[in-house]
């Protein structure tokens, strides 16, 4: 869409609301063309998705007090034909804006900061509009084309996990190049401004009333030429190579999170900043540690004996083996707490060891068990204990 296209467009009366109306009125409004227009209500139908599109971008810049003020301020200016200071009018002729009684012209493109384009979003035109005083931002096509950013994976055991592992990515990503050291021009040479732009990397053009920005064609937008590139990367700057590269993992990475590592993604273009690599780190399960946020958990088996007469069970942890006492009488399934033996933290301190204890029944027993077992069933009912008593109405 071209910027006289959003100077044109009118907001208001896409939603069907005076150009005083409230907050209230213009969320009213938006909501009842936007539940009438919205595709899943009128599956096939194109105009109704222009609709509901265009009645949604005037309710995102309405609703918002600063966009409202400096679109109902742009409409003004443009309507009345004047920008800036001194009463300058806008003049069809002069192709740009009065200024003053001066003569100078002023180009829509400085107005905007467009340079050479956009995204055509209401940001883009209307932002930072009175404040830049007539003053022109630098273009973006002079501006250095960042890497990209890479994204790879590597996968860690529990306890590495949790505690913390240097580990070797190999990668074979675009790389600043070795040879011209990411200028893009031939050892020994450099590359020159672009005399057409003078280094800006956008040449300007009149239509009518009205002036704009583009890329310069003569430097594709990089404000430099480079007479003599570099033969191993043809002149941008980056070549693909495989290089290793060393991750240090911190204690109490947990499954799926990720960790940035700034500057080792792909190199920019003649020299740009290269982007980040992000590292999605997948945890694989243990067999006998269990996680709960900071928080380590196991299950231990124990005798019947062992819960009913009390205990002290050696328990692992990610260092070592640590002592517990079961009290007497706990029941199956209590979990007893041992704090600061758990999963490392960001601060240097840990979360709790989670013990749950569980009765391991036994699936055989020889006959002299099986006669004290009797022998105890006996003793326990004789001593008045009714493991049912007062369950389900007994």
């Amino acid at each position: 869409m071209s910027q006289r296209e959003w100077i044109e467009k009118d907001f208001y009366k896409e939603l069907g609301v005076s150009s005083n109306a409230s907050t209230d009125e213009i969320n009213k409004a938006y909501r009842k063309l936007a539940k009438d227009n919205h595709p899943d209500a009128n599956p096939g139908n194109t105009e109704a998705e222009r609709r509901f599109k265009a009645v949604s971008e005037a309710k995102s810049v309405l609703i918002d007090p600063a966009k409202r003020k400096e679109y109902d301020e742009a409409r003004r200016l443009f309507a009345s034909g004047g920008f800036g200071q001194g009463g300058g009018g806008f003049s069809p002729g002069a192709g740009g804006f009065g200024g003053g009684g001066g003569g100078q012209t002023f180009d829509v493109g400085d107005i905007f900061g467009q340079a050479g384009g956009g995204d055509g979003g209401i940001g883009d035109i209307f932002g930072g509009l009175f404040n830049r005083g007539g003053t022109q931002q630098r273009p973006a096509g002079n501006r250095p084309r960042r890497g990209s950013d890479v994204e790879t994976e590597t996968t860690l055991g529990f306890r590495e996990a949790t505690q913390g592992v240097t580990v070797p990515l190999r990668l074979t990503s675009p790389s600043s190049c070795t040879t011209c050291h990411g200028s893009g021009a031939k050892p020994g040479t450099s590359p020159r401004v672009c005399p057409r732009c003078n280094g800006a990397g956008v040449v300007n053009r009149n239509q009518g009333a009205f002036g704009f920005s583009e890329p310069c064609d003569d430097c594709r937008g990089s404000g430099s030429i480079i007479d003599d590139p570099c033969q191993d990367c043809r002149g941008t700057g980056v070549q693909n190579r495989t290089r290793t590269i060393t991750v240090r993992v911190p204690p109490g990475v947990s499954d799926g999170q990720k960790i940035r590592l700034a500057g080792q993604g792909e190199a920019g273009l003649r020299g740009a900043p290269s982007g980040d690599l992000y590292v999605t780190v997948r945890v694989r399960p243990d067999k006998v540690f269990g996680r709960s946020g900071d928080d380590l958990t196991v299950t231990v088996p124990v005798s019947y004996g062992e819960l009913v007469l009390g205990a002290t069970l050696s328990i692992p942890t990610l260092d070592g083996r640590v002592g517990v006492k079961v009290p007497p009488g706990t029941v199956d399934g209590r979990v007893l707490r041992v704090r600061g033996r758990g999963v490392p933290k960001k601060t240097g301190t840990a979360g709790d060891l989670m013990v749950t204890v569980k009765v391991a029944v036994p699936q055989k027993l020889d006959d002299p068990a099986i006669e004290a077992l009797h022998a105890y069933l006996e003793a326990e009912k004789a001593s008045g204990f009714d493991p049912r008593a007062g369950w389900a109405g007994a």
